[in-house]
């Protein structure tokens, strides 16, 4: 989708007559799927091209092949086995394609143990990387679940058009097709990079401190009179606090001998803290708001995803793009993180079930009789 968004052209291979399984997906969570605008179908599929194929045929896998003679990468997430199986392994598929990059996207890496075994990013990005770990509160025994669908899909596919464009490039420099792979398990360590650095050095599981713990009176959450949350990341504690006093109206506190400099801020960060939970909530959020409007240090308010999408740095960035549906109906998609030249990718719509299957076998050759021929047999959609 990434890729597509950026001017490539994606064929995507639909089973044959059920196509892909999240076009039948009803809820996500405690949210359900929009009959009229499928979001989450949208959200990974905008821009692709959609053709119904048979994989199990020999005519339909003589297609696919034909297909790839013609791609510069072949991307699948089939395990191992399903791959030997279907006959689109790398040498199958290099037999027609040598310079093709061949992409595999898999839950826990293409070798070990568990390697042909299916996954989902909630199970090997999220809880299996030790990321649910380092999001559960140590004062509650509830395991968070991933605060999103497709949470670690979503940075899996990131990484793997990175790894797809870093193959393309190499490709250009070397003529040299290279095999990229990027697992789900993979991409979660990547994510929890630091902790898992600072647990086998220390030789301690990671988990985040308390709610009341804090080094760093300006690196964690104030709630506001009117039950907000505002979060401070200011690691330069002792440049930042005489500023924050004037803010707060409390002048008085950049003088006070236990705030004086880094060392005695943090000494002292649990007396910093009583007093600065108790002058946030004095106040709603729009007071602080606008108080801390000149503050120069790092702060912003916590927000729902209804918030984040009308926030001023989403508006002024293109971070969202408006996109119609087959049928016209508009919605809106967060466009995809990395700008070229300072514009945001325009998101096109999701394709309808094999709505570019005529056109796509009619560009590799085949005449209309031989197409209504394999559309008789099954073979195409």
């Amino acid at each position: 989708m990434l890729l597509g968004d950026f001017g490539a052209e994606v064929i995507k291979i639909e089973h044959v007559t059920r196509g892909d399984a999240m076009r039948g997906l009803a809820s996500s969570g405690i949210a359900v799927v929009p009959g009229n605008v499928h979001v989450l179908l949208e959200h990974s599929n905008r821009g692709k091209k959609s053709l119904g194929l048979d994989l199990t045929a020999p005519d339909g896998i003589e297609i696919l092949y034909k297909l790839a003679a013609t791609s510069d990468v072949f991307l699948t997430n089939k395990l191992p086995s399903v791959r030997e199986r279907l006959k689109i392994d790398v040498d199958q598929i290099r037999a027609r394609n040598p310079r093709i990059i061949y992409v595999r996207g898999t839950g826990q890496g293409e070798r070990g143990p568990d390697a042909d075994k299916g996954s989902y990013d909630s199970l090997a990005f999220w809880a299996r990387a030790g990321v649910a770990m380092g999001a559960k509160r140590p004062e509650y025994d509830l395991m968070p679940v991933p605060p999103a669908p497709g949470f670690g899909d979503s940075i899996g596919g990131m990484t793997i058009a990175g790894g797809i464009m870093g193959a393309l490039f190499y490709r250009e420099r070397t003529g040299q097709g290279t095999v990229v792979d990027v697992s789900l398990f993979g991409t979660g360590l990547w994510a929890m990079g630091q902790a898992m650095a600072l647990s086998l050095v220390l030789k301690v599981p990671w988990s985040p401190p308390p709610a009341t713990f804090s080094f760093n009176p300006l690196t964690r959450n104030y709630a506001t009179k009117d039950g907000r949350q505002l979060a401070f990341t200011c690691l330069q504690a002792a440049k930042y606090w005489p500023m924050l006093c004037d803010v707060i109206e409390r002048p008085e506190l950049k003088d006070d001998a236990r705030f004086a400099d880094q060392a005695s801020l943090l000494k002292n960060s649990r007396q910093a803290i009583e007093i600065l939970v108790e002058v946030f909530a004095s106040a709603t959020l729009e007071e602080w708001r606008q108080r801390l409007e000149a503050f120069e240090g790092q702060w912003c308010v916590v927000q729902d995803t209804l918030e984040a999408a009308a926030d001023p740095q989403t508006l002024a960035n293109g971070y969202l793009q408006e996109c119609q549906t087959s049928s016209g109906i508009p919605f809106r998609l967060v466009a995809a993180p990395v700008q070229y030249d300072e514009r945001p990718a325009k998101p096109a719509r999701a394709p309808e079930f094999n709505e570019h299957g005529d056109a796509i076998l009619g560009d590799l050759g085949l005449d209309l009789e031989t197409i209504i021929d394999l559309k008789a047999r099954g073979v195409v959609a």
